[in-house]
């Protein structure tokens, strides 16, 4: 099943695993969540949306989250295509409001400033806490992207911004449905459907975005990301995870927060390993 899985990633830069979690397993994480949504704290910007809301350093807010960055069938994926050691990057849920537009197409690993196409430097994954469709934000991935090199890549996110992304929040208005697979310039678009529970896990190449919400209720999602044990992290857990929580966590996920070392001395704390002064 791993092997089937990483053969689609490295051939169409992701793959969906179907209802990967129970119906428990969602009651849980939404019973987890429901504290810190609902405040209608909404995006700043096109980019986190302006009928988005978004709860930042996730994996801090609670056990079923420790235990979604470290299932067994995500970590075996990693294993098989990050070196060994890698971190936990990002980790946040996704509740896209209805009458919120399409995110701007991006990859979510951009800001690693190494010539594409290349081997996997972070690898993101997205969990339906409700199942996506094609009306209510559903992500969009572009298949294959993640072979192409910087020119084609640039090429294509400037003609795809043409359609939503530099426009401001007040002319940013819901489309009518289009056809699941859709052709803009040499990019074949298609919504990433699948029921809840599922998720899809994708390079960091693979250019992508959040879809817009046509329907009549919000579309929970949740989304971890993963990065090279040399790369630097989107959000720095040490700081927004209080130590007396993180303390309290399981050695691996203490780990993927950056409570470890990259051989042969990447992390350390004035010459000691962080994860023993964690637990000093």
């Amino acid at each position: 099943m791993t092997d089937q899985a990483i053969t689609r990633i490295r051939e169409d830069g992701y793959v969906v695993l179907p209802e990967l979690l129970s119906k428990g397993d969602l009651d849980e994480i939404r019973a987890a969540l429901a504290p810190h949504l609902g405040r209608r704290a909404l995006g700043r910007n096109n980019f986190e949306g302006h009928e988005t809301e978004r709860v930042y350093s996730l994996v801090g807010k609670g056990a079923p989250f420790e235990r979604l960055v470290e299932h067994p069938r995500i970590l075996a994926i990693l294993d098989a295509l990050l070196d060994p050691g890698y971190l936990l990057t990002a980790s946040q849920a996704i509740c896209i409001h209805p009458g919120e537009t399409p995110q701007p197409f991006h990859t979510d690993d951009s800001f690693y400033r190494i010539a594409r196409p290349r081997d996997a430097v972070s690898i993101s994954t997205i969990f339906a806490v409700d199942a996506f469709t094609h009306e209510n934000g559903a992500t969009q991935i572009v298949p294959e992207s993640h072979t192409w090199g910087d020119d084609r890549v640039n090429r294509i996110l400037t003609e795809l911004a043409k359609e939503f992304g530099t426009k401001p929040k007040g002319e940013r208005v819901p489309q009518p449905a289009r056809a699941a697979n859709e052709i803009i310039g040499d990019a074949r678009i298609v919504d990433v459907t699948m029921p809840a529970g599922s998720v899809v896990v994708f390079l960091g190449t693979l250019v992508h975005r959040g879809g817009e919400n046509r329907s009549s209720a919000p579309r929970l999602a949740l989304s971890n990301q993963y990065c090279a044990p040399w790369a630097r992290q989107q959000e720095n857990f040490l700081l927004s995870i209080p130590r007396e929580r993180a303390r309290a966590m399981l050695a691996r996920v203490q780990a993927l927060l950056g409570y470890s070392i990259h051989p042969p001395f990447m992390g350390h704390v004035a010459g000691v390993h962080p994860a023993k002064l964690l637990r000093d």
